[in-house]
């Protein structure tokens, strides 16, 4: 079978969520979890989802530079919505070091992934890549929506069941669930 574009995201992204294993086990065997912890990571981590799952059911990964969306607001709102996951999980965790040690992790993890996706899509997409980066930033979303043409991708729900975004809601769950009885268990 002959790879397509989308198989370099791929491989990365089987490569992050084995990776991140290496911090996994040792959060859940040493956080502290509070009743307050878990209410303000569980903030952030629904916010992490709703800005993931909007983002799924947007995009159309190797087939369309999609610039509307969430995309007119970031260029990598997965990204941001994993971040925002991932630290609502590290903040439920109870200590201030699993938040500075998540920040770590996923820099290093997803810095090197970005430039690689945008290197991709400018080979991909050319000026159009190019101009729509000129405009939209790479993390931190910008208030005015981009305009720059490009065909609307109204959300979806199959594409959002298309690019399997119900696993990080299950994983998220599963999660804090685990946090949670930590709590309940052991205090």
């Amino acid at each position: 079978m002959r790879p397509t574009l989308a198989d370099p995201l791929r491989i990365g992204s089987g490569l992050r969520t084995k990776s991140a294993w290496v911090i996994v086990v040792p959060f859940f065997l040493l956080a502290g979890p509070s009743g307050a912890s878990l209410a303000a990571g569980a903030t952030l981590a629904l916010l992490g989802l709703a800005l993931r799952g909007w983002s799924a059911g947007t995009i159309q990964k190797g087939e369309v530079l999609t610039v509307s969306g969430p995309y007119a607001h970031v260029r990598n709102p997965l990204y941001v919505g994993s971040f925002l996951i991932g630290a609502g999980l590290a903040v439920a965790g109870g200590s201030v070091l699993w938040l500075l040690l998540f920040l770590l992790f996923f820099a290093a993890l997803y810095g090197p992934t970005v430039a690689s996706e945008a290197a991709r899509l400018t080979e991909q997409f050319g000026h159009r890549y190019v101009e729509y980066a000129g405009e939209v930033p790479a993390f931190i979303p910008r208030l005015k929506p981009y305009k720059g043409g490009g065909v609307p991708a109204p959300f979806r729900w199959s594409q959002y069941e298309r690019n399997r975004e119900w696993e990080a809601m299950l994983g998220a769950a599963a999660a804090f669930a685990l946090l949670w009885l930590k709590m309940v268990w052991l205090g």
